[in-house]
């Protein structure tokens, strides 16, 4: 599997999702946050997006965001378990597993998430992770999880103008959880965990002062 194409993929699809702004549907509101989907291209399912604003320079947001092993990740974010690297492609692009803890009151049972992930910085100071679900040989289906399928998906933390100490996080998601879920039960998953999503990530930035 070529890894470093699909980076460059998945990383030109999610600054078209930013981009484009036709078709999205608002499913959820909470104070700085704005949860929208559209069906998605790319699976028989849903693309959601989660746009808000967290108080914090770029640089303290992405630290709390990144996608490494021991990062801070894994200490806020309800649904990142676990977090370990496969393989560092080059400096920008490694793969990962991801496991997430069951979820839904427990319908949604422990899954892990084999992903090529590309980190990307712009030159106006715009970071994001971006991130699609590919095989690897290092790490086959194991017992205990579902294994889930990521479709492009991430993050992406971009400054605002006059404001150094704020940040417009857009996120985007759409994964296939595998198993046999019914589909009331996903869609209504993502919109309320992408609202916990920014109000944990902004506790995060705000408790990690010292960055």
């Amino acid at each position: 599997m070529d890894y470093e194409q699909k980076a460059k993929e998945v990383g030109d699809c999610m600054l078209g999702y930013k981009r484009d702004e036709s078709g999205w549907k608002v499913c959820k509101k909470s104070n700085d946050v704005v949860v929208s989907w559209r069906p998605s291209s790319e699976y028989p399912g849903n693309v959601y997006k989660g746009e808000g604003i967290v108080s914090g320079c770029p640089e303290k947001v992405w630290e709390c965001l990144k996608p490494v092993p021991n990062g801070l990740r894994v200490k806020w974010d309800n649904n990142v378990k676990k977090f370990e690297l496969l393989e560092q492609i080059k400096e920008d692009i490694s793969i990962c597993r991801t496991v997430t803890p069951s979820a839904a009151m427990g319908i949604i049972a422990p899954r892990d998430f084999v992903d090529v992930i590309l980190v990307k910085q712009y030159e106006d100071g715009t970071i994001s992770s971006n991130a699609t679900n590919v095989s690897h040989p290092g790490c086959p289906p194991q017992s205990g999880y579902v294994r889930g399928f990521n479709h492009p998906c991430g993050c992406i933390c971009v400054p605002i103008s006059g404001e150094p100490n704020k940040t417009q996080v857009f996120s985007f998601f759409q994964t296939d959880l595998g198993g046999y879920l019914p589909r009331s039960v996903v869609d209504s998953f993502f919109p309320s965990s992408m609202i916990e999503f920014y109000s944990n990530l902004a506790k995060a930035v705000k408790s990690h002062k010292d960055l």
